[in-house]
């Protein structure tokens, strides 16, 4: 009957989505995969009573379950740690990629490559449930419960060990939640906890049911039983690979596991046929996204489909959409080298991961205690260090698995990203190393979260230690309070810049910026902060649905334009000409580019796709419908520069050559729209109080956003005072210098 209402619930999805329903096929196919097909693998099989092919003698399994699994302090712990984050969870969105993906759960579109089709369908049913007010708050909460969850399941796992450690089962209870508490308080598990940015934190919640499990495969008799859980184990890490390619981290760890344990399984043909099977099955939700991007969705990257009018069998079983799938599931839009060319040396890779590992235990944005956070860091190594000795000595069954665990997740995953040096890494090295444009700790978040169970283990050995040296009965109970001030310590310390509470600046840029422009604009951003924001201001809470935004750096692939012709936005006749637009084009020499009353030198060099698509939009849009800069870098590349006038945030792109009068004042830094741009700044803009009301900022990448306001008040105050306003002027400049006292904005103009 599973396997039945498994098939009838994907069968039933796939149909609606081909129809262009969202609701239905979120709720058939997260019901189908999620939870019907696990328990459908798992059936009812009783393990067996005798010695198998494992060699495990009869009774393991029993002997292991002579105390009962404390599911029910697990859940005690989960709650817990879910409260903590829902007390420091953001309301709204958040810089970077946050934006992007609760607008792609929002309308179930396609973010980025590989396009997360199972976060996405898990989201999107997530935000139809009425746990918070606002939609980007029950998204949010995903995150935070995705962790809580992990937080359980870490509680579990490190209990197994615990119960070997102590024997009164509150001290083992303690010790084990000592580990899910560390692990849930690091900065990065926190800080992605309270937002979703991206996948992480359920691709955390994907890792460590795997690991819960194979805890459990591990203590079972060989047997239908045991080859149950293992089927189910291959099937979530495909499962999860659908989710976020970490969804095979875990691997390494299963096969150790099955290495150690039953070799024989890797020999049964039927075993591995059906290992083979569930995992086929696993990937199948990739099936979403061509079917989806065939209905075109407002948000549609890579556009996985060679269907142009809507979903149907043949243009999605094509060729065309063979390729276009493949080319987003291996994310070749980004160009990533192959893992032999270093985009750093290893040792550097290396030092990244140990700055960032720094971090969980004492985040310190502003380098005010430096000496204090390595001495936490050194001090988590060792316990880490004393936790894995013990884990090596109590249970070696799970101790090796979960050291191929760390190691996957720590040296072969920095390995595997071969990051540039970070953001914040060795800053007296400058511009002369090729640099991330953020820092990454995020993709480590599975690395802390796992090691805070060594480090766990390794204060329970001192509370032992502690104890043995009290000599006194109550000696556990005594020294109960000291372990568990120094376990809570990084909660303490990581509240301030881990807590995304009342935080509402990125909401408010991208309604400060769209209300920067006229009705129906074309608005040409620059990248992920300054675009991402706007589709959710947009697409999830429905503001200024009128402006068209185009990402410049999208203009440079294949798709994109093929989705502005939807859109209306003529920078083709037709598909096809959009895609005989070449990569580049060599300019010997300067050239000039006219349209209307725009005379325009365009320098000579290198001429871009995504520059060429700039030029044709101010021909062919320009007199129709207003354009738009979201700073004034783009169109400065192709000579539009001296056409630019500021309004509030962004600058518009004259149709002619701007003069004075009217409103419109020169200044050194360019023309400045002065009544509108002081009209937004003294009554329209929400950015600068809910930027000072943030306080301090962790993320110094992307201070750009705030430094946006500098910018546009700078120009403003000047304009004011060549006006006559000196008093606006003033208060203008007042504003400016408020804003650079506050979150170490000023850094970013020292620089």
């Amino acid at each position: 009957m599973l396997w039945l209402g498994t098939a009838l619930s994907l069968i039933a999805g796939f149909a609606a989505l081909a129809q262009g329903a969202t609701t239905a096929p979120a709720v058939l196919l997260v019901l189908g995969y999620a939870v019907l097909a696990p328990l459908a693998i798992l059936g009812r099989r009783a393990p067996r009573a005798t010695t198998g092919e494992s060699g495990t003698a009869p009774g393991r399994a029993a002997a292991a379950g002579a105390e009962r699994t404390p599911y029910g302090a697990a859940l005690v712990v989960a709650l817990t740690v879910l409260l903590l984050y829902r007390l420091t969870l953001a309301p709204t969105t958040a810089m970077w990629d946050a934006s992007e993906y609760i607008a792609a759960a929002k309308v179930l579109g396609l973010p980025h490559p590989p396009g997360n089709p199972m976060f996405i369908l898990i989201a999107h049913l997530f935000g139809l449930l009425p746990l918070a007010r606002s939609y980007a708050e029950r998204i949010n909460l995903l995150a935070a419960t995705a962790s809580a969850l992990s937080a359980g399941l870490w509680f579990l796992f490190a209990h197994e060990i615990t119960r070997r450690m102590f024997t009164a089962p509150w001290m083992r209870v303690a010790a084990a939640a000592a580990c899910a508490v560390l692990g849930a308080t690091c900065f990065t598990v926190w800080n992605q906890s309270v937002v979703n940015e991206k996948v992480y934190t359920v691709a955390l919640a994907q890792m460590t049911v795997v690991v819960w499990l194979l805890a459990r495969w591990l203590r079972e008799d060989s047997g239908g039983r045991a080859d149950g859980l293992l089927l189910v184990i291959a099937y979530l890490l495909a499962l999860g690979y659908t989710n976020h390619p970490a969804g095979y981290l875990a691997a390494p760890c299963v096969m150790v596991a099955v290495v150690l344990r039953s070799p024989a399984t890797l020999l049964r043909r039927s075993m591995i046929a059906r290992v083979v099977a569930v995992t086929l099955f696993g990937l199948t939700p990739f099936a979403f996204e061509p079917i989806r991007s065939a209905h075109h969705p407002i948000i549609n990257e890579g556009e996985p489909t060679g269907c142009t009018q809507g979903f149907a069998i043949g243009c999605t079983l094509s060729r065309t959409t063979a390729v276009r799938l493949k080319a987003n599931l291996a994310r070749e839009q980004y160009g990533k080298p192959s893992l032999s060319e270093r985009q750093a040396p290893f040792g550097a890779q290396i030092g990244l991961w140990w700055l960032y590992f720094r971090w969980q235990w004492l985040r310190d944005p502003t380098n005010a205690h430096t000496a204090a956070q390595l001495v936490l860091a050194l001090l988590a190594a060792t316990l880490a260090a004393i936790g894995a000795r013990t884990h090596a000595r109590l249970d070696r069954d799970t101790f090796w698995p979960f050291a191929a665990l760390i190691g996957t997740v720590t040296v072969a995953l920095v390995f595997y990203l071969n990051f540039k040096y970070g953001y914040s890494q060795s800053p007296e090295l400058g511009g002369e190393v090729p640099r991330e444009v953020r820092d990454r700790d995020y993709f480590f978040l599975w690395s802390f979260s796992a090691l805070a169970i060594w480090v766990g283990i390794g204060f329970a050995w001192c509370w032992q230690q502690l104890a043995r040296a009290v000599r006194r009965p109550d000696a556990f109970a005594l020294t109960a309070p000291v372990m568990a001030a120094m376990v809570l310590f990084p909660l303490a310390v990581n509240w301030r810049h881990a807590s995304r509470a009342g935080e509402t600046f990125t909401r408010d840029f991208a309604f400060d910026m769209l209300d920067s422009v006229a009705q129906n604009a074309v608005l040409i951003t620059a990248g992920d902060n300054d675009t991402f924001p706007l589709w959710y201001a947009q697409e999830v809470e429905g503001h200024r649905k009128d402006v068209v935004v185009i990402i410049s750096t999208y203009l440079g692939t294949d798709w994109f334009p093929r989705q502005l012709l939807r859109r209306g936005v003529a920078v083709a006749t037709s598909p096809e000409e959009a895609d005989t637009i070449p990569e580049y084009v060599q300019l010997p020499s300067a050239q000039i580019f006219e349209s209307g009353g725009i005379r325009a030198t365009v320098p000579a060099g290198v001429l871009t796709r995504d520059q060429l698509f700039m030029l044709r939009i101010v021909r062919d849009v320009l007199p129709t419908r207003p354009v738009y800069f979201t700073n004034a870098f783009i169109p400065r590349t192709i000579g539009l520069d001296p056409y630019l006038v500021s309004e509030g945030l962004a600058l518009r792109l004259s149709s002619s050559a701007p003069v004075e009068g009217s409103g419109i004042v020169h200044t050194a830094r360019g023309f400045v729209d002065v009544d509108r741009s002081f009209s937004l700044w003294k009554s329209g803009f929400r950015g600068p109080a809910a930027f000072r009301a943030g306080g301090d900022w962790a993320d110094a990448a992307s201070l750009a956003m705030p430094a946006q306001y500098v910018l546009a008040g700078v120009v403003l105050a000047e304009a004011l005072d060549k006006k006559g306003n000196k008093e606006a002027s003033a208060a203008v400049d007042s504003d400016v210098r408020s804003l650079l006292a506050t979150g170490g904005l000023n850094r970013i103009f020292a620089q």
